[in-house]
């Protein structure tokens, strides 16, 4: 019975042909945008991931526990990343060589959307960041048991916008980014039916993406789906040279073939 919920990937066991091209993405937690280290390495690695579209979450300033800041590093962005357009809201980045379709929209207060023109379609793009379910403090005290609460009720506002969003949205999408829930945790089954795990392309057995900075990983809380046609040639876990302690989630996606003559 809990053969579902122990992570294990027996599809990466499996005869993975050769994947199709597609646009290359990149989904990776930042842990706070560089916060202490050396912007220089930091916008370094970022260009090294020679991606199409990034998806970046935490693109704020704090620590777990204490008071959270916004941060404004547009113009060093714009400058490391020449001829892509970006979107910033929520405590999220979206960067893509492709333009985009309409204007970003921020889903619930937490995650971003952004339509892509791709050559082929549009493709809606969902830079995901649900909130962490607990701070590690005194069990034992009313403040933990409070605290649970506002959390808990705060990743289930973000949940149902996120879903209700995908609900009404008619283009082929990817969703992806830091669910802070792992296999075992019954909150990633609420993601629609109609979404596809990205994990059946990962030839990975037991793929994990958190705390990539400790020397066995057990948890993979960096989920990506597709659906409405999108799909995943190739998904892969990429070291994140100690700038953070999630990995790099790399995929290729393609976009099925529609009239990309839309009426603005």
């Amino acid at each position: 019975m809990a053969w579902p919920q122990n992570g294990i990937n027996l599809r990466g066991l499996g005869r993975h042909p050769k994947a199709p091209g597609g646009l290359r993405l990149v989904s990776w937690n930042t842990q706070h945008w560089n916060q202490g280290g050396d912007p220089d390495r930091f916008y370094a690695f970022l260009r090294s991931l020679d991606a199409d579209v990034l998806v970046l979450q935490e693109y704020l300033n704090g620590f777990e526990g204490g008071e959270v800041w916004d941060i404004d590093d547009e113009e060093r962005i714009r400058a490391a990343f020449p001829g892509h357009h970006l979107a910033v809201a929520n405590n999220a980045v979206t960067l893509s060589r492709f333009p985009p379709a309409g204007p970003p929209v921020p889903v619930g207060a937490c995650s971003l959307r952004v339509d892509l023109r791709t050559g082929d379609g549009v493709l809606s793009t969902y830079n995901v960041h649900i909130p962490v379910q607990l701070t590690v403090t005194n069990p034992l005290r009313p403040a933990f048991f409070r605290d649970m609460r506002r959390r808990a009720a705060a990743r289930d506002r973000e949940y149902a916008a996120l879903v209700a969003d995908l609900r009404d949205n008619p283009h082929p999408v990817l969703v992806t980014g830091d669910f802070n829930t792992s296999a075992a945790i019954g909150d990633i089954r609420r993601m629609p039916r109609t979404l596809r795990d990205a994990i059946g392309a990962c030839r990975s057995l037991c793929p994990a993406s958190w705390n990539a900075r400790a020397r066995l990983r057990l948890w993979r809380i960096d989920w990506a789906f597709t659906g409405g046609g999108a799909r995943v040639g190739s998904y892969r876990f990429r070291d994140a040279e100690g700038l953070s302690d999630h990995l790099v989630q790399e995929l290729t996606v393609t976009v099925p073939r529609t009239d990309v003559r839309e009426k603005d």
